[in-house]
């Protein structure tokens, strides 16, 4: 008789494209979410937590087929038939929330969020299925002042977090004057918008990928198209050359000054009412920045912004990072971008059918951390619990009278809960958990009234490079009276932060 197979085990695995975010992670996380929120709320923006998961038919871009939807959402069919799936990102929800409670929600309605967002697309190095975002819009206001108040709290939120002044630019375009310049270039016929759709979607792409190509590549895929390395050829937008030197030259538009870059871009789209508008609207948006202090050392005007024209129906901005790191074969570059948005008036109308207004920027949570890292200026004050150890397990209560006072005290403490016979042990696991101060009683000093203090951090200073003097003069271990123990720690721990 055959024996029965033993069970197979889970492997014990983190899904593919997914990650885990241990202690250092989440605090530096949460300390800089923090520091934005507070920014956002300065500028009068309420928080907004919606559902993870949303319709499909809510977030519009991913349609059900006969099985199951198009990849790119995680999703699945509800008994009731209808299709739900983890939100994509943090603005079809808040569609949906200003679109459901319109009738009670102020106008304009000014919110932001935190919170992860799930992509069901091929992972690949850096790049995960689940990972967080940091949004603000104002869903309501049609002025181009509320696109203004964007890009100035944008700012303000990196230099808040510790990006100073000259390591970041904000950058702002408009859809617009883009349509303008297709407009004149004969890719945009006002009267019948679905015409050149094709054209004007290889011109997008074309545009967009300017940093990656080059001069040269933008201009072979607004003409006949480009043969890539490998030999595979993309088809062009078939522009002439007169039509692909006007779009051309809209990406290089850019002047020392926001007025020179307006009064470049408005000969480029002579002409057309859509793109003079637009320039309109960066003229607005220059004065009123300016007007509040905003100069061209923190956000300038620039027609190169390309990414998400295809989605934004006017100002269009970026924030990015000037400063160089290295990558992973040691070459500088600069850091790239952090943040994006802009204006997109047509997401609410779907739910609606009415016009509303609206415009925000999201953070790419993960990149700005990493670039606070790379500037040394995330995870230095991160430190562990002062622990207290347990010399005696029938004194437990004690131990726990101790703890609970630092913790009333404000300061994190823990009592030691493992095996407490081996106390080497006990000294190891505040080193991993790296802890700043580790409390000691035996029943020799309960007797006498007294506590031993033993400050982990300078011992571990002393370990390395102190002197037989040096240590004689900081010694690493004290004895304070036990009715001291807040105190002789706070002034450890305010030591340590000095």
């Amino acid at each position: 008789m055959a024996k029965d197979k033993k069970p197979r085990r889970p492997r014990a695995e983190t899904p593919k494209g997914f990650r885990d975010y241990f202690g250092a992670d989440v605090t530096e996380r949460k300390a800089m979410l923090d520091r934005i929120a507070e920014v956002y709320h300065r500028y009068g923006y309420d928080p907004l937590e919606t559902s993870a998961v949303e319709t499909v038919e809510a977030l519009g871009k991913f349609l059900p087929d006969v099985d199951r939807p198009n990849e790119g959402v995680f999703a699945w069919q509800e008994e009731d038939s209808d299709w739900v799936a983890l939100r994509y990102d943090l603005t079809a929800p808040l569609a949906r929330v200003a679109a459901q409670f319109r009738n009670d929600l102020p106008s304009p309605y000014r919110r932001y969020a935190m919170g992860p967002v799930w992509r069901n697309e091929k992972p690949g190095p850096g790049r995960f299925r689940q990972f967080y975002q940091c949004d603000a819009d104002t869903v309501g206001a049609p002025t181009v002042a509320a696109d203004a108040e964007v890009c100035a709290m944008l700012s303000d939120a990196l230099e808040t977090v510790g990006i100073p002044r000259g390591d970041y630019v904000v950058r702002v375009n408009n859809r617009k004057v883009l349509n303008g310049v297709m407009e004149v270039a004969g890719v945009l016929d006002p009267a019948d918008p679905s015409k050149f759709e094709a054209e004007r979607g290889i011109v997008l792409r074309a545009i967009d990928k300017l940093d990656r190509l080059g001069e040269a590549g933008v201009r072979a895929l607004l003409g006949e198209g480009r043969k890539d390395d490998s030999g595979d050829f993309t088809d062009g937008a078939k522009l002439s050359a007169e039509q692909a030197e006007v779009v051309m030259g809209f990406m290089a538009a850019r002047r020392e000054t926001g007025a020179e870059t307006c009064a470049r871009l408005r000969e480029l789209v002579a002409g057309s009412a859509m793109g003079a508008q637009g320039v309109d609207e960066l003229e607005t948006i220059a004065t009123l920045l300016d007007a509040q202090g905003y100069s061209a050392d923190r956000i300038v005007l620039d027609p190169s912004v390309v990414r998400g024209l295809g989605y934004y129906t006017g100002p269009v901005f970026e924030a990015e990072l000037t400063f160089e790191i290295l990558d992973e074969k040691g070459r500088p570059r600069q850091f790239g971008s952090v943040a994006g948005g802009g204006r997109y008036d047509d997401l609410v109308k779907r739910f609606t059918g009415q016009d509303v207004p609206a415009t925000g920027v999201s953070i790419g949570v993960d990149r700005l951390l990493a670039a606070l890292r790379a500037k040394g200026r995330a995870g230095a004050d991160l430190k562990g619990p002062v622990i207290v150890t347990v010399m005696d397990r029938d004194r437990m209560a004690e131990y726990q009278t101790m703890v609970g006072e630092l913790r009333n005290a404000g300061i994190r403490a823990e009592v030691y809960l493992g095996n407490p016979k081996n106390f080497g042990n006990q000294l190891k696991y505040a080193d991993k958990r790296q802890s700043p101060v580790a409390i000691i009683q035996g029943s020799d000093e309960a007797a006498r009234g007294v506590v031993q203090i033993k400050d982990l951090l300078l011992g571990a200073r002393i370990a390395e490079s102190a002197s037989l003097e040096e240590w004689k003069s900081q010694p690493a271990q004290f004895e304070a009276a036990r009715s001291d123990l807040v105190a002789e720690v706070r002034r450890l721990l305010a030591q340590g932060e000095g």
